[in-house]
């Protein structure tokens, strides 16, 4: 994949994952779009990084994506990657009965609706346009869950199957399809959760993400497995109950 000169749309870039991502791209010589929810957030980011153009919005809400679509179709005509990155993790309590239901259905719209909307939105957008992609971030969870964030985990392994669906069906329309598969990363995501357990910040950085994601686009890997996340994906039967069980007990 030619990782210079292009157009690219992330979503949820204004931190974590997202940000470095625009940063490593921005340096590759390509013209970067980030959108997030919080307009601080984005303030934030275009203040380190000025060539940034940015938008709020909400990737669950219907009128924040089609205004996004329009926007970029009326703007940045020549767009020619979409990155699906915006994402939430929430803890979710099953025994609470349907307390829990407004919560987790908001976390499917954002980890998986949005994705699937906002790649059906822009598919006819990129077909036909040079070096054209779309790029889903899922999560090394989609594999070995966490108990106590069954929706999280659950979103992330629809999305991977949904990557791996989509890249079948677009193998003739020139649109690559790649999805990238980091580990645990210290980013905002987890860390309101953490810190209500007493649990220090852990993870690897996710400039570190970003560039193992930027040399497995230059060589065309389509599933970009970064990190812990490798052993991950290598498990046997009894490797994944000896990881779940591993995962589970640091909770």
């Amino acid at each position: 994949m030619k990782l210079s000169g292009n157009t690219i749309l992330i979503t949820g870039g204004s931190t974590g994952i997202g940000l470095s991502l625009a940063e490593s791209f921005l340096k590759e010589g390509n013209e970067v779009i980030i959108c997030a929810r919080r307009e601080e957030l984005l303030a934030e980011a275009k203040s380190k990084f000025p060539e940034l153009h940015t938008r709020v919005c909400d990737v669950s809400n219907p009128e924040d994506r089609a205004g996004l679509f329009n926007w970029i179709k009326s703007d940045f005509s020549n767009l020619n990657i979409l990155i699906n990155n915006a994402g939430i993790q929430r803890e979710v309590n099953f025994k609470k009965g349907s307390e829990i239901i407004e919560t987790a259905v908001s976390e499917m719209r954002i980890n998986f609706e949005s994705p699937v909307v906002l790649s059906a939105m822009f598919i006819p957008f990129l077909s036909g346009k040079e070096n054209s992609a779309i790029i889903n971030v899922s999560s090394g969870l989609a594999f070995v869950p966490i108990a106590g964030m069954p929706i999280y985990c659950a979103s992330k392994a629809a999305l991977h199957s949904f990557s791996v669906s989509l890249r079948h069906q677009l193998k003739d329309s020139g649109i690559k399809v790649f999805e990238l598969i980091p580990p645990a990363v210290d980013t905002d995501l987890d860390k309101g959760a953490r810190k209500a357990r007493g649990q220090k910040d852990f993870g690897i950085k996710s400039e570190v993400v970003a560039e193992e994601t930027i040399n497995a686009l230059k060589n065309d890997e389509y599933e970009i497995v970064v990190g812990f996340a490798k052993n991950i994906m290598n498990n046997s039967r009894s490797d994944f109950e000896n990881a779940f069980n591993f995962m589970n007990s640091r909770r």
